[in-house]
């Protein structure tokens, strides 16, 4: 290592209260006897507060002026100025702790508060079904829209369905109709004392034929393969009024006994094979029906894997990373720390194989979270959270010189909160403020960033954002994706004035990452969605006991605890962005007993840290839909791991980015890789 750059650095201990560990008084603190709350159990609706608060006494029942810390899911509950927000509705818990002094031989006090967050009343039901008519014999499926008051949804709302004749239509507990004989016929959804209804006219089904159109021989598994089911009456005359109703099955080859989902269809007749076999579609229309069978093939798409290097590390645990090329035509890396000091850290990846850490820079935090370098390679940018005078901001970084770079400046100004993600331009940086709202800075001048605009999307907590065509899209967990024009300008936005175009909310609610991408073969945009679940709470594998310790801590011989793998849950969701303004869930990729972290798109290939299930590399050409892991679309996997690492043979892979032909990925317990996926077909040497 070259050099240390040092900015001015002093202890702190993470409380709510700020209280320096030399402040706390000893005799206060051995006077508590208890912690009180001002609820045992509280009650609050989602995107409300109530007051809550947590006060020592001591035996008497006086109160004490003592520090507490108090804590809560940050996803869930959101606590400040003596309140407790609803984040998400479920059941969770407050914890308050004293906080004892430094050397202090006490245990400390600590007590937990349960807390329930209650759904919002329902205001309104909307009801709704793709098509216009029902005729005898045949069954349309309606969909429910609940709304609470202030707009947000319901998820999955638990409808009463009744029908008003059931001799001439009869309803199930899922909103299927089914017409059973000529007549008029209301149906009514219910739910929480509000109701909504359509009414139909039901016809016999005139005399009619069925075609069935657009099925191949042969494909592959993960093709996206629309059928066209067209109706024709003794006229000649086509009939789009009808309904269809599609399903698939499955005829088995060598081998293929006892498999789970052979395929999935949608209502528009789109197919897609998971397995290869013999797959048959069938559309129905009334009595007549029509039928198509086709072969899937494996898709054949994995490739071998290649270590090419390694940056290790175990003294601290890396966070992110970003690759990029530097003014002096030399290819760098920079990586991130978490809880490490406030450390980030320079390598020359010129050579992959033999990656060289030459540098370092220490700033005011505890956690340098990101790390990223504008496009042009002028400027790189460090995140900073747990700054010792509780100003956070960012440090950016002059990047002439790749090989010395330099502090330019500490910047500030609206985002001292703490800065947790970027985006950075060549012109302008988007940077993430205590998780409320991102701040868009002039970076003309890296020695004088000037302040432009900021985003704040109402009740929403934001964890990250990217820019793609001037579009912003932020991570938003519970709210989902939001999108908001910052110099597209279709909507009239730019980084001086940025405008609400469109939000997605995803079912998870945990919404951590996002990442667009056209697909010229297609013409569509995908937008690929991240969770993050730090748990797997209610699940077989739930993960490792707490008496084992926690992933974040390294093992501990003397008490035999720590150095235990992490453990996550959470997919990808892929969404169709072609319009902006009508985004529609598409795909997922999501691979059982792990967790999805950041993410990469680019050349056709998803290139996915997936937490303790390593980095993976699929096949995201073509039109998507269905599950692409069970599609055979996995090109590459990789789990870094290294008995020496922090946590020693454990992965948990961070970040990752394809660069000039290998991939640089970065793991938390090991340091910073560079693998490479070899071509499929080899030259055979003479």
């Amino acid at each position: 290592m070259k050099r240390i750059h040092l900015l001015p650095i002093a202890y702190c201990l993470l409380m709510a209260t700020g209280i320096l560990p030399s402040s706390i008084n000893a005799q206060d603190e051995n006077r508590v006897a208890r912690l009180v709350p001002s609820a045992d159990r509280v009650v609050v609706a989602l995107g409300s507060q109530v007051p809550f608060s947590v006060n020592a006494v001591d035996s008497s029942g006086s109160q004490v002026d003592a520090a507490i810390r108090v804590v809560a899911p940050r996803n869930s509950l959101r606590l400040s100025d003596g309140f407790v927000e609803g984040l998400s509705q479920g059941e969770f818990e407050i914890t308050a702790t004293l906080v004892v002094g430094v050397g202090s031989e006490s245990a400390p006090i600590s007590i937990r508060v349960p807390v329930i967050v209650e759904w919002p009343p329902i205001e309104d039901l909307k009801l709704a079904s793709r098509h216009q008519k029902l005729f005898v014999s045949t069954t349309i499926q309606h969909d429910i829209l609940a709304q609470h008051s202030d707009g947000s949804q319901r998820p999955d709302p638990q409808v009463s369905w009744k029908s008003s004749d059931p001799l001439i239509a009869t309803v199930d507990g899922f909103g299927n109709v089914t017409g059973i004989s000529s007549g008029h016929v209301t149906i009514e959804a219910s739910f929480e004392g509000v109701s909504a209804s359509l009414s139909y006219e039901v016809e016999a089904v005139p005399q009619i034929s069925l075609t069935l159109r657009g099925g191949p021989t042969e494909a592959r598994t993960g093709d996206v393969i629309h059928f066209q089911a067209v109706i024709t009456d003794m006229t000649g005359e086509v009939r789009t009024d009808i309904p269809v109703n599609w399903s698939h099955s499955y005829t088995a080859t060598d081998g293929m006994l006892g498999v789970a989902a052979t395929g999935q269809i949608n209502h528009q007749g789109s197919y897609v094979a998971d397995i290869p076999g013999i797959h048959t579609i069938t559309a129905t229309a009334g009595a007549v029906s029509a039928r198509h069978s086709f072969q899937a093939k494996s898709r054949g798409v994995v490739q071998e894997l290649e270590l090419v290097g390694q940056g290790a590390e175990n003294w601290y645990r890396t966070t992110d990373l970003w690759a990029f090329e530097g003014l002096d035509g030399r290819d760098y890396v920079i990586t991130g720390s978490k809880v490490s000091g406030g450390y980030a850290f320079f390598y020359d990846v010129t050579d992959p194989t033999a990656p060289v850490k030459y540098d370092s820079i220490q700033v005011d935090a505890r956690t340098v979270n990101d790390v990223k370098a504008s496009p042009d390679g002028r400027y790189a940018v460090l995140s900073r959270e747990g700054a010792t005078n509780r100003r956070n901001g960012l440090v950016i970084v002059d990047m002439a010189i790749p090989s010395e770079p330099r502090v330019a400046t500490v910047y500030e100004n609206g985002i001292t909160g703490g800065v947790h993600n970027m985006f950075a331009d060549d012109d302008y940086l988007y940077a993430l403020s205590d998780g409320d709202k991102y701040v868009i800075i002039d970076m003309t001048d890296i020695y004088k960033p000037e302040y432009v605009s900021e985003y704040n999307h109402p009740d929403s907590r934001i964890h990250d954002v990217w820019i793609a065509n001037g579009l912003a899209f932020s991570s938003e967990w519970g709210t989902g994706v939001v999108v908001v024009d910052v110099g597209n300008g279709r909507w009239g936005g730019s980084p001086q004035n940025p405008v609400y175009v469109s939000s997605y909310p995803t079912p998870s609610g945990a919404t951590h990452a996002a990442f667009p991408y056209y697909s010229e073969v297609t013409g569509k945009t995908y937008l690929f969605l991240g969770d993050e679940i730090m748990n797997r709470s209610g699940l077989a594998w739930a993960g490792y006991p707490r008496s084992m310790g926690s992933y974040a801590e390294q093992y501990n011989p003397a008490t035999g605890v720590g150095g235990i793998p992490l453990v996550t849950r959470g997919y990808i969701q892929i969404i169709d962005f072609t319009d902006p303004e009508n985004p529609e869930m598409v795909a997922r990729y999501e691979v059982p007993e792990f967790g999805t972290h950041n993410m990469w798109v680019e050349d056709d290939v998803l290139y996915q840290a997936y937490y303790e299930g390593g980095v993976r590399m699929v096949d995201v050409s073509g039109e998507l839909m269905g599950n692409l892991y069970t599609q055979g679309r996995e090109i590459s996997v990789f789990k870094s791991a290294t008995p020496t690492g922090y946590t020693p043979n454990a992965t948990m892979v961070w970040g990752v980015q394809p660069f000039k032909g290998h991939v640089f990925f970065a793991d938390t317990n090991s340091g910073l890789w560079s693998v490479k996926m070899l071509p499929k077909a080899r030259p055979v040497s003479q």
